[in-house]
């Protein structure tokens, strides 16, 4: 009995407490039903106040982004120097805050208008017209886009409504749709690809204007040490960055415009207030993604400047095979090599690492979170209507009815695919600040190409100290004015006639050495002139000085045009082309008719050189083969002094440009230069040649040098009994040699 009251007892308290619970959660949930309905009715009477706040605040945000957005186009940033320069102006920015990598600031909002004069010359040229008509393409498949989402609507609704008819000729509207569809996304791929050459060919012919000019495309080599790879600059980061910029044009104007119509859609069907709380939602998330975003535009230059740093690598191995191959080095460049490649691997698996978080908090933020916060406001409207006070709240409960079930399908599919194609859209611009990001790398390394090719036009370079010149700065502490302030300055250049003539000139290497202080002599034509002395001396440096491949840092020269000071070095260089064409270089064959030049002219003078078998030999004047490889040394050296023969220049510097020929040979060649009136200038220790000139300029090596007339037979005579008394001397050491021996032996015994 006791137990049977016991189980009565708990039942009751049982039931009283789940009675309890119910009560209460009845209540809070009607409480809550309550204060949501107040809300409701509370925002219906407010609506329009709120929607005007709503634009309020909309303009203000838009207004603070544009002041940001100038604010950093127009802020000043201290610019990095792309190089260690032999110029107390470089040093200074040390002292400031340096740009590291490509950002998006003013450095990157100038290097693009730059740029994009030259992609896009003017408004009245034909990459303007294929952009306005990809523009108008963009417009069209937007709206394209906007009808199919309608229309999809429709054709869900007439399902849910069994409206057969309905239902088959949205089908139909459908496929009538697809045709232009289809049609525009064709046309906008062909336009893009197309936009990408056309920016292509503007930039590359552009570089190309400057760095084949005045000998440019050697002083950004020698005299400037900014660039190290020019030729992967113009061939594959010009392509990138062209491809980067109509590519982004696209994925950033289709975005921006899909996100501007569908927006406006859907604020006439969900409303401002719902679009509003979206875009709030949408713009923290993207706040969030740019600050984990890592730095993707210095992560593509430095990949970029490994990619050229291992380029290099292989062209000097191809460059210097041979020279690699007799030392047996494949070992060291093979170690070379590797280096450099692990270099590039580790920072691309670096670049991998970080695309792994970053991607999945992307594609989590953009694909999902942006679509579940777009399915709720989609449904706002829905449930809200159930809520007690809606103006429709009678009718919900006739869903039967099948016109209300079908008009909320309708409405729901439609703008669930708007905004869809909505979020779609925005991810699309999150992915598109990537790609401007990393196009902010190949823009920067372009415009660095283009400043330096300006720069060095203008005779302006940025060297860092080698060899004699860092030692003795380093002993110095860096005071080294005197050089420093020679490298800096510039003499003049006056064209003469007919004379060369150097007027303290100094003669210095692009790193700071100073080779001579001040060289002066005069060559006029008739007077060859032989340049002997110690290597490192000067003799190159001084060629170079008067075919203008180097600045003149001080003093005045005077010299005849280019064109008539012709060049032949150790190792010729033999272009691509024909067997004429290696003659003639560089001329080309219009050009040596208009001379009035024929090929059997050019025999006779490969008779000259003892090189007229090699026509029928090589099959003919059009035969066209890698003549490096096909010609030895000595006919490279013949063919390069029948070049000279053809030329006919009042001048030629012939650097050591007979050591592979005979003496036989030589003679030949240097008889003949002669009698076609060519003043020789010639370096050389051959002492075969000095009878050819009547000049010398001698180096002592130590910034001294001696320009005299040279009487070959007295100076053979003087070399002769110097090269005599000199074995004498050695004889005489040797014997007394012997005899401080034979002493030292005797005193032992």
């Amino acid at each position: 009995m006791a137990a049977f009251n016991h189980d009565l007892l708990v039942s009751a308290v049982s039931n009283r407490i789940n009675n309890a619970l119910y009560k209460y959660v009845h209540n809070f949930k009607q409480r809550q039903l309550a204060i949501l309905t107040r809300a409701v009715i509370l925002y219906a009477k407010h609506q329009s106040k709120i929607q005007r706040s709503i634009l309020v605040i909309v303009c203000v945000v838009l207004i603070e982004r544009l002041r940001k957005l100038v604010r950093l186009m127009t802020a000043e940033r201290s610019p990095a120097p792309v190089g260690n320069g032999n110029s107390k102006t470089n040093n200074s920015s040390d002292n400031g805050k340096q740009r590291r990598g490509a950002q998006l600031d003013k450095q990157f909002f100038d290097n693009m208008r730059r740029l994009v004069r030259i992609v896009i010359p003017g408004l009245l040229t034909k990459e303007s017209a294929m952009l306005a008509t990809h523009t108008i393409l963009l417009v069209i498949r937007t709206f394209l886009s906007v009808a199919v989402a309608a229309l999809d609507g429709r054709i869900v609704s007439s399902l849910v409504r069994l409206q057969g008819r309905e239902f088959l000729l949205g089908i139909a509207r459908w496929m009538a749709m697809a045709v232009p569809a289809t049609l525009t996304n064709s046309l906008l791929s062909y336009l893009q690809s197309m936009l990408s050459i056309r920016f292509r060919q503007n930039l590359t012919e552009h570089v190309h204007a400057k760095y084949l000019k005045n000998n440019t495309y050697y002083s950004v080599g020698n005299l400037d040490d900014r660039i190290k790879n020019a030729d992967q600059l113009i061939a594959v980061d010009i392509m990138k960055f062209s491809n980067s910029l109509s590519e982004l044009y696209s994925n950033l104007a289709k975005p921006t415009l899909d996100a501007v119509v569908y927006n406006i859609q859907l604020a006439k069907s969900l409303g401002v207030e719902s679009l509003f709380g979206i875009m709030v939602i949408i713009q923290m998330s993207m706040g969030m993604l740019r600050l984990l975003a890592p730095p993707f535009g210095q992560l593509v230059a430095q990949e970029q400047r490994l990619e050229g740093e291992f380029y290099f690598t292989h062209s000097r191995l191809i460059e210097h095979a041979e020279e690699i191959a007799l030392y047996r080095g494949h070992d060291a460049e093979k170690r070379t090599i590797t280096r450099r490649y692990l270099r590039l691997v580790r920072h691309v698996n670096r670049v991998f690492r970080l695309n792994v978080f970053y991607g999945m908090l992307e594609d989590f933020v953009v694909k999902y979170f942006w679509g579940a916060a777009g399915l709720v406001a989609c449904a706002v409207p829905v449930f809200a209507e159930r809520l007690p006070g809606a103006k429709r709240a009678a009718e919900l409960a006739l869903t039967a009815n099948g016109a209300n079930l079908g008009d909320r399908t309708r409405d729901f599919i439609t703008n669930r695919r708007l905004l869809l194609s909505g979020s779609d859209a925005l991810g699309r611009m999150m992915y598109s600040y990537k790609e401007i990001v990393e196009m902010a790398g190949y823009a920067e390394r372009v415009t660095d190409l283009l400043t330096v090719l300006d720069d060095v036009s203008e005779g302006r370079f940025v060297k860092a100290k080698v060899g004699k010149a860092a030692e003795k700065a380093s002993n110095t502490g860096g005071d080294n004015d005197d050089a420093e302030d020679l490298v800096n300055q510039r003499g003049s250049l006056v064209e003469s006639k007919d004379e060369v003539e150097f007027i303290d000139v100094p003669i210095v290497s692009p790193n700071g050495d100073v080779l001579v202080r001040k060289l002066s002599f005069l060559v006029k034509p008739g007077r060859h002139l032989l340049i002997v002395g110690p290597n490192g001396c000067g003799k190159s440096s001084m060629f170079r000085i008067l075919g203008g491949l180097w600045p003149i840092y001080g003093g005045t020269l005077r010299k005849p045009s280019m064109s008539q000071i012709f060049y032949i070095p150790q190792r010729p260089y033999l272009p691509i082309g024909t067997l004429r064409d290696q003659v003639i270089y560089p001329d080309c064959a219009a050009d040596m008719q208009k001379k009035g030049v024929s090929d059997q002219d050019l025999l006779q003078i490969l008779e000259v050189v003892q090189l007229g078998h090699i026509v029928d030999r090589e099959g003919g004047w059009d035969s066209a083969k890698s003549w490096r490889d096909a010609l030895s040394g000595g006919d490279k050296q013949r063919i390069a002094m029948a070049r000279l023969f053809y030329h006919r220049p009042r001048y030629a510097i012939m650097d050591e440009c007979t050591s592979a020929v005979s003496m036989d040979i030589e003679r030949i060649m240097y008889t003949h230069a002669t009698g076609l009136g060519i003043t020789l200038l010639t370096v050389s220790h051959r002492q075969s040649l000095w009878q050819y000139h009547n000049f010398i300029l001698q180096y002592d090596g130590q910034g001294g040098y001696v320009f005299s007339k040279l009487d070959p037979e007295r100076r053979i005579a003087l070399t002769d009994e110097k090269q005599r008394i000199e074995q004498e001397l050695a004889a005489i050491r040797d014997v007394e040699k012997r005899l401080d021996d034979l002493r030292a032996q005797a005193a032992s015994y």
